[in-house]
């Protein structure tokens, strides 16, 4: 059976072959269905990208109806409970798993870019006290292409791979620093001698102590959940990263591309909707007031359901789990 679809245009009785390629045609492949021959040609349309595919990737793979994710093929539990992050990451840039020289180079390299330009930090000091710790982020990720202007050089195979340790090594650099500066405490330098999400943890929450230690607990909870969040097919930030990346910009300006569609409510911000939410609730006995408001119509129940995961989002029992074991150092 040959893999094409055949279209009969009723306006014009005439019939047409399309090629079916991986589940898909291609949208072009529509402009032959014309009218006439100044029509310009038959377009799809789909406003939402609610079923375009706009590349082939091999890096996740997703069955909302099953409930599946996995990276090159390997499922997110078993990633989350035999990996880390660092190298969850070379897994997805790399599509295998690292060997142990591998690891060590590429934790190593990550790990020695993670401090940042003097002139970053006085950036971020310029924002308002009460400035929302993800505009000072896509800021200074955008402000990095002018501190690396070798990242302009896109099609060098060894500047590429400079500026990925710079990014994914600065990035918790940034986001310690912007919180940080939110609640006016001065800035934590990062620790070479911690791991990725230790080193995390000291930025945020490191006090007058000489070496800050995280506890082994959280520091698991913030790398799984770092593994949780490493991919996530063609969703808004992706599709905002690819959209700038295709005009050739230096990565740092697709990067804040994507964190800036991260911000939005319906994307990455709808997570902060929640934790506000919590906060409104205040304590355990008021929940089923609010549920009741909830039903009444005052107000939305945040962070339940998910567009993709129609049947159970994998990543929630994971959650579930190192919730529960952070729970039991933290008190519920």
């Amino acid at each position: 059976m040959a893999d094409t679809l055949t279209i009969i245009d009723n306006r014009t009785g005439k019939k047409y072959e399309i090629s079916i390629r991986e589940g898909a045609i291609n949208a072009t492949d529509l402009r032959q269905i014309r009218v006439g021959e100044e029509d310009f040609g038959l377009m799809s349309y789909d406003p939402a990208f609610m079923n375009t595919a706009s590349c082939q990737s091999k890096i996740t793979y997703i069955d909302g109806d099953r409930g599946i994710l996995r990276y090159r093929g390997y499922p997110i539990e078993q990633l989350a409970e035999k990996s880390t992050y660092l190298e969850t990451a070379y897994l997805i840039l790399y599509r295998e798993l690292p060997t142990k020289a591998q690891l060590d180079d590429w934790t190593y390299n990550v790990t020695h870019h993670s401090i940042l330009h003097e002139n970053i930090k006085k950036f971020i000091d310029g924002f308002h006290h009460d400035a929302h710790p993800m505009g000072m982020l896509v800021s200074a990720v955008a402000a990095l292409s002018t501190f690396y202007t070798d990242a302009k050089d896109i099609f060098n195979a060894e500047s590429r791979k400079k500026q990925t340790y710079r990014l994914i090594a600065k990035m918790p650099t940034l986001a310690g620093f912007a919180y940080r500066h939110s609640i006016g405490m001065p800035y934590s330098y990062p620790d070479n001698d911690l791991s990725y999400t230790g080193n995390f943890l000291n930025m945020l929450f490191k006090m007058t102590e000489l070496k800050y230690k995280p506890n082994p607990i959280i520091e698991k909870a913030f790398d799984v959940l770092f593994i949780l969040h490493a991919d996530h097919e063609q969703n808004c930030s992706t599709n905002a990263m690819r959209g700038v990346g295709s005009s050739h910009a230096d990565p740092y300006c697709a990067v804040a591309a994507a964190a800036a569609a991260l911000y939005g409510p319906l994307h990455g911000g709808a997570n902060e909707a929640v934790l506000r939410m919590l906060m409104e609730i205040g304590s355990k006995s008021k929940v089923p007031e609010f549920i009741k408001s909830v039903k009444e119509g005052h107000g939305k129940l945040m962070g339940f359901g998910h567009r993709v995961y129609k049947n159970y989002d994998p990543r929630a029992k994971i959650i579930k789990q190192i919730a529960d074991n952070v729970f039991e150092v933290t008190g519920r």
